[in-house]
């Protein structure tokens, strides 16, 4: 079912070159999304509803979902999952709240001030995937840190869906009536992001686009990337799980089973030192994939090359793996396992012990399950409130300061040969240099 790696005594120099990763062809995709794209930016609502009657299957009258619907998918939502939506928003407010940044003065020198101000984003298009799963939970993590960062007009997207009259799922309909959103599309693909990236008659452009997606949202990120910002290029979810011989087998397969349920290029990895626990979590999947709703696309995840069992030598070798793959989601399952996982650097989230696991990230920590993917967490954040906000410099300076410095400006600017640099200050005193 789960394909073996064994690296025990042969730890390569860089172990990405061995380790399982699930292939996502973004490059090929563009040449798909791009004339949707184009089609969008010259039509715009128009070209809207006929790729989403093309691809979607559902005629619409309009992209923009009522509110009416958007309320009455509220009054219908049932009571436990409401309470747990009410829950995941709450603590999800009280996590992003405190990532809010304040503006910091540094006296640089006296009467000159560089003041670094955090501005949020003026508006944001957050999409939400559709298809084989109903995602309420990424509606919460996309809205939630854009509201904290102070966010003015924000909009939610998300697939229509036959089903349900060519509306987005009603959770997740519900979920943002919840968090007080009422501008909602039914729109998914590649022209969900041309929408928001130039703008329709029936939805204003947005400065930033957030939220994971399939490869075709993936590509239609990386081709308006600089139309409009984006947040990544978010790939299949990936679990990786660094364990020794103290790990529960059945909580590991567990896990590994919870990522693998997404999609069937999910990617699903087991890191250990302990040929007890691989052979006891492989007799655990075969067992509990057996008795999941969705035996076989787990089983294709679980068997494709992207998922494995990775044999080490000891936790110094699993670290230098977990840390070159650079897993969405780690879990550190070990003796000691907070003194582990403090030694992590490359991690979308990390979670810490038996009863931190994955899922519980997914919906109700009050982290963000908004992360790289592809192995980016080694240069790139998952969703917070610092992704609403940019960093402006406001640079204060008297006339006294900008004497003492116009020497080296002037010295700088000549050495760069842009002379005209240094004469902008020069100007300011009778184009003579203070001495």
């Amino acid at each position: 079912m789960i394909s073996r790696i064994d690296l025990r005594g042969s730890l390569p120099g860089d172990p990405r070159t061995v380790l399982p990763r699930a292939e996502l062809d973004v490059e090929a995709a563009l040449d798909k999304v791009r004339p949707i794209c184009e089609d969008v930016r010259h039509r715009g609502s128009q070209a809207v509803r006929e790729h989403t009657r093309a691809l979607d299957g559902v005629e619409l009258e309009s992209t923009r979902v009522p509110v009416r619907a958007v309320h009455q998918a509220l009054a219908g939502l049932d009571a436990a999952v409401r309470d747990a939506l009410e829950e995941s928003i709450r603590r999800a407010r009280a996590v992003h709240r405190d990532q809010r940044r304040t503006d910091t003065t540094t006296r640089v020198v006296p009467g000159g001030t560089v003041t670094e101000r955090w501005i949020p984003v003026g508006r944001v298009g957050l999409y939400v995937p559709g298809g084989r799963a109903v995602y309420p939970s990424s509606v919460v993590m996309n809205v939630v840190p854009a509201q904290e960062a102070g966010v003015q007009s924000l909009a939610v997207t998300s697939p229509a869906q036959k089903d349900f009259g060519g509306l987005p799922h009603p959770t997740i309909l519900a979920a943002c009536a919840l968090l007080g959103v009422e501008e909602v599309y039914a729109v998914g693909g590649a022209q969900a992001i041309a929408m928001f990236a130039y703008g329709t008659d029936e939805c204003p452009r947005a400065d930033l686009v957030t939220g994971p997606g399939n490869v075709y949202v993936a590509a239609a990120k990386r081709l308006l990337k600089g139309v409009i910002g984006i947040d990544a290029e978010a790939g299949p979810t990936e679990i990786a799980i660094l364990a020794d011989d103290t790990a529960d087998p059945v909580d590991v397969a567990a896990d590994l089973i919870s990522q693998a349920e997404h999609d069937t290029l999910a990617a699903a990895v087991l890191v250990t030192d302990s040929v007890r626990l691989a052979d006891e979590v492989e007799r655990e999947l075969k067992a509990q994939v057996a008795r999941t709703k969705h035996t076989e696309r787990i089983t294709e995840a679980l068997a494709g090359r992207q998922s494995g069992i990775v044999l080490v030598d000891g936790i110094d070798d699993g670290l230098k793996v977990v840390d070159a793959y650079a897993a969405e989601h780690l879990e550190i399952q070990t003796a000691d396992a907070a003194a582990v996982a403090a030694r992590v650097r490359n991690a979308g989230a990390v979670f810490v012990g038996r009863y931190a696991p994955v899922s519980l990230g997914d919906y109700l920590a009050g982290s963000n399950h908004v992360l790289p993917t592809g192995g980016c967490a080694c240069h790139s954040s998952g969703l917070s409130v610092q992704s609403f906000l940019r960093g402006v410099h406001v640079v204060e300076y008297d006339r006294d300061a900008l004497a003492e410095a116009t020497g080296r400006v002037v010295a700088l600017a000549e050495a760069e040969d842009l002379p005209a640099h240094g004469a902008a200050l020069k100007a300011r005193f009778d184009w003579e240099i203070p001495s």
